[in-house]
């Protein structure tokens, strides 16, 4: 069955990009009702979809913008966070343009959310199934779904900077696997590129709390990595967070490589584009293991 959070979950922090504080607030959603942002801080037009097409393609994070050009950027945690924890439909109420960073993952988020739980709303949960392949590349980069029983993710990345290099991960995310393996995992970048970033006046609330910094071979954040791989586990995280926009939960295989969010935007519009490529499956309750989230119990999860 579908399913709404229990209770206001409540949450405040810094922009990663404006630096600017925020507060955002997760409300209960009626079914079939899917995931929307309400800026607070606007009159009017102030509602945004959480969808591939309100999509509009950044390079450092994930953008949505509505009829009137109101937008809300770096959904992509928080997107993750509701559909590896089983949400569905949820009022995301925002006071500022972009989802506060927190500490550079997505386990905030969903700490929250465990504790609260969820409810089970009285409507059926309709995913969207893979069909057939489609494929998009953009230049070095590429991303590709195929059909599967469950969503499966499957990344690969490589870098320079030897601290990160060339990393491949595959996992199923139904049965609560996104909680147990992805939400901790935080965004990355090269020393480099932070530097760059913030002199063009970008990357403003970013420091060693809410990012891990590579530069070569070394690791800045004291702390060093919270897993060997935290790098690809995190590009596995944004890929669910910016999949999550298809609108309902997806049944099949994304395969990355080297792929960011606006390749994985892209492979989305290419789906919805071929309509021989899926179809809109009803979910009978004993399918309900096929989704993230499935089966979540916040106890087991206490050491997030």
């Amino acid at each position: 069955m579908q399913t709404t959070v229990r209770n206001i979950v409540r949450f405040s922090g810094i922009g990663l990009h404006s630096g600017r504080s925020v507060r955002l607030s997760v409300h209960p959603a009626p079914p079939h009702h899917g995931i929307w942002f309400r800026r607070t801080d606007i009159d009017g037009n102030n509602m945004i979809a959480a969808r591939h097409d309100a999509v509009e393609l950044s390079p450092l994070c994930t953008m949505l913008v509505n009829e009137a050009g109101v937008s809300v950027s770096t959904v992509e945690h928080i997107m993750a966070a509701l559909t590896g924890c089983g949400v569905h439909n949820a009022i995301l109420e925002i006071d500022g343009p972009e989802v506060p960073i927190l500490d550079g993952s997505a386990a905030d988020f969903v700490r929250a959310i465990l504790r609260t739980g969820t409810r089970r709303l009285d409507a059926p949960v309709h995913a969207i199934e893979v069909l057939r392949r489609v494929h998009v590349v953009d230049g070095p980069a590429s991303a590709m779904l195929t059909p599967a029983e469950e969503l499966e993710i499957d990344v690969s990345i490589e870098f320079a900077d030897t601290a990160i290099g060339h990393q491949h991960k595959v996992l199923r995310l139904s049965n609560g696997t996104f909680v147990r393996e992805l939400c901790d995992s935080r965004t990355f970048c090269r020393r480099a590129d932070v530097d760059a970033m913030q002199a063009a006046g970008k990357a403003l609330g970013g420091s060693l709390l809410n990012a891990v910094v590579v530069n070569g071979e070394r690791v800045e954040n004291p702390e060093g990595f919270r897993h060997d791989d935290e790098a690809v586990r995190h590009k596995m995280l944004d890929a669910l967070g910016d999949l999550a926009l298809a609108g309902a939960p997806i049944l099949g295989r994304y395969t990355g490589i080297r792929s960011g969010h606006a390749t994985t935007n892209r492979l989305l519009r290419a789906l919805f584009a071929d309509p021989l490529a899926y179809r809109i499956r009803t979910l009978a309750p004993s399918e309900a293991r096929l989704l993230p989230g499935a089966g979540l119990e916040k106890d087991v999860f206490a050491h997030l």
